[in-house]
């Protein structure tokens, strides 16, 4: 008789486990409240990725005359058919992953589920009907929604939330970010390159303050980001906020080093504000106290390396684990395949060692690995290779010279611990990188791969040789 596993959220870890569970012979029923895709197809990866794709249309659109190009009547933006275009992208892929399901025979149940206890699971229904579900093996991939600020509340046209953002009717004339994570440095890169006036508000002392990236990846977008005009905030929170008939004016504090920690006030007007703050994980409600199953204190599922619960039985994937684990899609995708193989009784653990993250910003930035102080941490001796984007003849031909990229190796072995990339197309260079890692390459592995002339791929082959002291362009 078949293993009956339940799954609980559709999502990109939600619906690749479902699948997998099929495959592997069990009998899959998969829960979704909302739409299928999960965050990431209806209010994350997607959605924002036409908005980058328009953005970077208007960048070059300004710039043609470098190129020789030279248009008689500047560009305009037609919001409502970006947002047309970006509910077809939408609905494109939400009928791919269906047919996905319904080819692999999963059973798609929409509705709110909730554990009623071991082995049993209840779905309420849109029309206040419902049903119940048996289950052997139980799946969470709930995700999360995004987190907000006590002195602010969204209302969709002044504040905005990072959902609210990508469904504007209208490109706003300014913005004010708060919070220069992923999602904030993204967001400011749209609106810029669309047009807008954008100013980013971060607490931390850079932006993009994520432990595994290299500090001068931040300091490069720092530096890129204020060549196109975009005011950077760091080391500063909001004292108070305030509504009026142009929009928002925001008052800030700011700690200085500088000033030996004395609080320096700035203001701040624009016509929007958007909170790009981080996330809080959907576990309310769903019945986690009949599995005697407690979230940590910001509401995050614990789980161990096999992706299993501290219930038996009981497996939680993706975002609703926590920031720990790293909240990115295609590691959700992958911490699926994992929860699948054990529940199906195999014995499979999730590894973190080379989880590739993108960030599409113009420039974009991308890193895989280790950072040199994370890696120092670690009892690594270190040496870090840099090499500028504008040593490629390929920047020079198009035109897209600013970045770097930085190799973290250990000293000895030469093994790649890291990789650290600005410049274009760096989130498709990556997967490289990853392979290196992955596979425990080293410089000389990689200085012996022939990289095809001219491309941007050629700024590993110029890190690999410059770090073994052998440095041709770079």
């Amino acid at each position: 008789m078949s293993l009956k596993i339940s799954v609980i959220g559709a999502g990109p870890g939600g619906y690749v486990a479902a699948i997998r569970a099929a495959q592997s012979g069990a009998e899959v029923t998969l829960v979704e409240k909302e739409a299928l895709g999960g965050t990431c197809l209806n209010w994350g990866c997607i959605p924002s990725k036409v908005m980058v794709s328009a953005a970077t249309a208007m960048r070059q659109i300004r710039h043609a005359a470098l190129s020789g190009i030279h248009l008689e009547t500047p560009p305009v933006l037609d919001m409502k058919a970006l947002q047309k275009k970006q509910q077809t992208v939408i609905a494109t892929q939400q009928k791919g992953i269906d047919a996905l399901l319904r080819h692999n025979r999963v059973q798609l149940i929409s509705g709110d589920a909730r554990i009623e206890g071991k082995g049993l699971l209840s779905v309420r229904h849109q029309d206040g009907k419902k049903t119940s579900l048996s289950w052997d093996r139980l799946i969470i991939a709930t995700g999360t929604v995004p987190a907000g600020l006590p002195k602010i509340s969204t209302d969709g046209i002044q504040c905005l939330s990072s959902n609210d953002f990508l469904r504007m009717a209208s490109l706003p004339p300014s913005a004010l970010i708060i919070g220069a994570g992923v999602v904030g440095c993204e967001f400011a890169s749209i609106l810029s390159g669309l047009g807008a006036k954008v100013d980013l508000v971060e607490m931390a002392d850079r932006i993009l303050p994520l432990p595994d990236l290299d500090a001068s990846a931040s300091r490069l977008l720092a530096r890129e980001f204020k060549k196109q005009k975009i005011g950077i905030h760091t080391s500063s929170s909001i004292l108070d906020l305030e509504k009026n008939a142009d929009g928002i004016r925001v008052n800030l504090k700011k700690n200085s080093p500088a000033t030996e920690n004395h609080e320096k006030m700035e203001s701040i007007g624009a016509a929007c504000l958007v909170l790009c703050v981080g996330r809080k994980p959907n576990t309310l409600n769903l019945g986690l106290d009949s599995l005697h199953l407690h979230p940590d204190a910001r509401g995050y599922l614990p789980v161990n390396d096999a992706m299993e619960t501290a219930c038996p039985g009981v497996f939680a994937i993706g975002d609703v684990t926590g920031p720990e684990r790293i909240m990115l899609a295609h590691v959700a995708s992958a911490e699926a395949e994992v929860a699948v193989a054990n529940a199906m009784g195999q014995r499979k653990t999730m590894g973190y060692t080379a989880i590739p993250s993108a960030v599409f910003t113009e420039p974009e930035v991308a890193f895989v690995g280790l950072s040199a102080e994370r890696a120092r941490e670690r009892g690594f001796r270190v040496k870090t290779t840099s090499v500028l984007m504008r040593s490629l003849g390929k920047a020079h031909a198009t035109g897209q010279l600013g970045g770097e990229a930085v190799f973290v190796t250990e000293e000895k072995s030469e093994k790649i611990l890291g990789c650290h990339l600005v410049g274009a197309h760096a989130t498709e260079l990556l997967a490289e990188a990853t392979l290196a890692i992955s596979k425990n390459l080293t410089l000389r592995d990689m200085a012996g791969t022939i990289h095809a002339h001219p491309t941007f791929s050629e700024i590993f082959y110029e890190m690999a040789c410059k770090g073994m002291g052998q440095g041709l362009h770079g």
